[in-house]
């Protein structure tokens, strides 16, 4: 709302404009979140107790865990409806409202917090720790990670290739001459192009004489996109539309006036592959069905249709795990936050054409919107830790837990960085996979690896202190989100 009321208000007064850049809307976003949890949150919670919504402590095989956390009986539950709502009223003020990237996250973190709602009243409705059944649970976490896995298949967010990279030109002596011959023929495509080359770059063609050293290569292509950005490179008489290939004719129908950079640059890239076919790499097919594994620049594993299916198993295990982690005061939340910050430093960086191309980094121009997201999310998470810290006040209940899973994964699958999840969220991924260990070795030796699983509740009966553990797992969380910022630079 704010972003079009500045672009309504721009033209009387310039100084409105800082509200159209989505740094600035991010700052926003995460304050109004953080804002509306200190304001809204001591209602909430005195409204759940009202409604008698506390939970239940099991008392289960464990006595000596029972007896650790008894007093945390009656404490109210269902708190994730304060993160849902300061993120979804905060998303409203400061969004632009029109990003599809934006409204698919929403979409599944919404869905999955309301599959968690459904358990949690459930649960309360009965006064007992069995809410929805597992495979109603299931199911509503499978609806929607293959609604969102479907959307994607049959909506590509990714440019597959833009900008013109190093490693896209194949012939570099082929490209310079090229480039050269159309300094004196500026009637040609390569003509066209010289002239939206800066002085710079064509001076450094004459120094070299075309005979470009490696280290100069990519100076050149950062000239290069000056007529990359330029829609009205392309001009009919000199290249017949005839030649154009599909996707380039029906950017071409859009009309170029209406163009953004994304789609400029895309054009112009398939202009490039056309004219010069062994000299410009064809763009990488059906990208937006294959999964970039981190580490490497080019390596990328094609899935198909089975993308569908690597979505929802995404979804469900990422929600499942931030689930399992709920378990003492503040982890989940604070863990989550910590993820939810990488994801959205990530974000920023796919969504500029400059740090991905810098980075080898799929493109993903739509992503800014996910910068705002995230930030609403932190700062909703961050009120919510408020509240939630120990002695907690109140529990996030699986409203909370499995959204928050939710909108991780869902982060790290639109910013195409779906194998950077497991290293992000690797406390979520020790959690849950304690829980396998712990199942797989009693079914098969009847034994227990661990004194309890989850693992937090393992170092609990280790003797641990609640704040302790949390914060050390803290900790953890954030050294795993540190290493997996730092993989990007090792591409």
């Amino acid at each position: 709302m704010i972003y079009h009321l500045a672009l309504a208000l721009l033209p009387y007064y310039d100084a409105f404009n800082v509200f159209t850049y989505h740094t600035v809307r991010a700052g926003g976003a995460a304050f109004t979140a953080f804002l509306f949890c200190l304001l809204f949150g001591p209602w909430i919670i005195r409204l759940l107790r009202s409604l008698k919504i506390g939970q239940f402590i099991k008392k289960d095989h464990v006595a000596d865990l029972h007896a650790l956390h008894k007093g945390k009986a009656g404490t109210p539950t269902m708190g994730g409806v304060m993160i849902l709502g300061a993120t979804v009223v905060s998303l409203l003020l400061w969004s632009t409202l029109e990003n599809r990237l934006l409204w698919l996250a929403l979409g599944v973190f919404v869905l999955l917090g309301t599959v968690g709602f459904l358990d949690d009243y459930i649960k309360l409705k009965r006064k007992h720790n069995d809410g929805l059944s597992a495979r109603a649970k299931m199911l509503g976490q499978i609806v929607s990670g293959t609604i969102m896995g479907l959307y994607l298949v049959y909506n590509p967010i990714t440019v597959s290739a833009a900008w013109v990279q190093e490693r896209d030109v194949l012939d570099w002596p082929g490209f310079t001459v090229w480039l050269q011959y159309g300094a004196g023929e500026p009637e040609t495509l390569a003509g066209r192009v010289w002239e939206r080359i800066p002085d710079e770059g064509r001076e450094l063609l004459a120094e070299t004489e075309g005979r470009l050293p490696a280290i100069e290569r990519d100076h050149l292509l950062r000239n290069f996109r000056e007529a990359m950005n330029d829609p009205f490179m392309h001009d009919g008489a000199v290249w017949p539309e005839d030649n154009l290939n599909d996707e380039a004719t029906a950017l071409l129908a859009t009309g170029r006036d209406g163009w953004d950079e994304r789609q400029t640059v895309r054009f112009n890239r398939l202009v490039l592959e056309n004219a010069l076919p062994g000299v410009i790499a064809s763009s990488i097919p059906n990208l937006h069905t294959k999964v970039g594994v981190p580490g490497f620049k080019d390596l990328f594993i094609p899935l198909g249709m089975g993308y569908v299916l690597f979505i929802v198993f995404v979804i469900v295990s990422m929600s499942n795990a931030v689930n399992l982690t709920d378990g003492l005061d503040g982890l989940a939340a604070g863990a989550s936050m910590i993820s939810i910050v990488a994801f959205t430093a990530i974000a920023y960086i796919v969504s500029r054409a400059d740090w991905s191309y810098y980075l080898y980094l799929t493109y993903v121009p739509e992503a800014s919107e996910l910068f705002v997201l995230g930030a609403a999310l932190l700062g909703a998470g961050l009120g919510f830790l408020w509240f939630n810290a120990h002695p907690a006040e109140v529990f996030m209940g699986d409203t909370g837990s499995l959204s928050l899973g939710g909108a991780i994964a869902t982060m790290g699958i639109l910013t195409k960085q779906e194998l950077l999840l497991p290293i992000v969220a690797g406390l979520f991924v020790l959690e849950i996979g304690s829980v396998v260990i712990q199942v797989a070795s009693f079914k098969l030796t009847g034994r227990r690896v661990f004194r309890m699983a989850p693992l937090h509740h393992h170092f609990e009966l280790l003797g641990w202190k609640e704040t302790k553990v949390t914060l050390r797992f803290w900790i953890i969380a954030f050294l795993f989100a540190m290493l997996s910022l730092s993989t990007l630079k090792l591409r």
